[in-house]
């Protein structure tokens, strides 16, 4: 009877478990159908700005702007990683680290002086852990980064580009492609002189002009700033639709474990209850026999 009991016990805690993990699998979903359609509509304009400021490299300008130039050293080097602030995603945060880590040991052996700054609690613990000393700590962005959160720490790093105190930035964070494909990626987003190769005019060969106003300079001086920080915050908004495609997957999986659990159980507890009813009725069917 103890046996039975205690398989009684352990069903209901697991089907206790299984209803967190199911309700923690349906938020997720909702969550990420809503971050995947900010990022779709951000990817959108992303590619749209990219194209101009393609388009305004293949035309035949007298200048430049200091984010599309790469600088004559790369001495400064400031890497981003972002990751979640909760847990129960997978292997979302490890695959990122695995990435940040490589690439700052590349940076290491390559004498930079890097500057390393971490978006998400379990980015910031697992730094803590290994003893590599963070400069810059974000715990603010969840599954729904505010763009003027994001826009100020883009500011900052085009100042500190443009003043030469920064010559690169890597970002390390989980790319998002489509609802089935994310991959953990460093992208680097300054100086974003690859982005005047990206634009599909400049690929098909066409001349491009431009009649510009108020001045060329003028508009340069606004649209590729804007180029990069757009960039900048679809790294955010990717990361947070990886979070919760990975914690919907991780979720799933838990539920599904617990319902093989439990059957696994209600079977062990069903031989059990019938061997205790067998047993009891040879001691009944003894005891019968003993008094006759």
């Amino acid at each position: 009877m103890a046996n039975a009991r205690a398989l009684v016990k352990r069903r209901k805690a697991v089907r206790n478990i299984r209803k967190i993990t199911r309700t923690m699998e349906l938020i997720a979903t909702a969550r990420f159908k809503k971050a995947m359609d900010r990022a779709t509509e951000a990817a959108a304009y992303t590619r749209k700005i990219n194209e101009i400021v393609a388009d305004l490299s293949q035309a035949d300008l007298a200048f430049a702007h200091p984010l599309l130039q790469k600088p004559a050293e790369e001495t400064h080097v400031a890497v981003l990683v972002l990751t979640s602030n909760r847990g129960l995603c997978g292997g979302y945060n490890g695959a990122i680290l695995r990435q940040a880590g490589g690439r700052l040991r590349e940076l290491d052996k390559s004498g930079k002086d890097v500057t390393l700054e971490v978006s998400g609690k379990r980015g910031l613990a697992y730094f803590k852990y290994e003893g590599i000393p963070v400069d810059r700590s974000y715990t603010q962005f969840e599954d729904k980064p505010a763009f003027d959160e994001v826009n100020e720490i883009a500011s900052r790093f085009v100042s500190e580009f443009i003043a030469g105190r920064l010559h690169r930035l890597d970002v390390v964070y989980q790319k998002f492609e489509s609802a089935a494909r994310q991959a953990p990626a460093v992208e680097t987003l300054l100086p974003i002189g690859d982005l005047a190769s990206g634009g599909e005019s400049g690929a098909n060969g066409r001349e491009v002009d431009y009649e510009f106003l108020p001045s060329a300079q003028e508009i340069l001086d606004e649209i590729v700033p804007a180029a990069f920080k757009a960039r900048f915050f679809k790294c955010f908004l990717d990361a947070a639709v990886g979070e919760q495609i990975a914690r919907r997957v991780a979720m799933k999986a838990a539920t599904e474990n617990a319902d093989e659990m439990i059957r696994s159980i209600s079977q062990q507890y069903n031989r059990a209850r019938q061997t205790q009813i067998t047993s009891e009725l040879a001691e009944i069917i003894g005891g019968a026999a003993a008094l006759e």
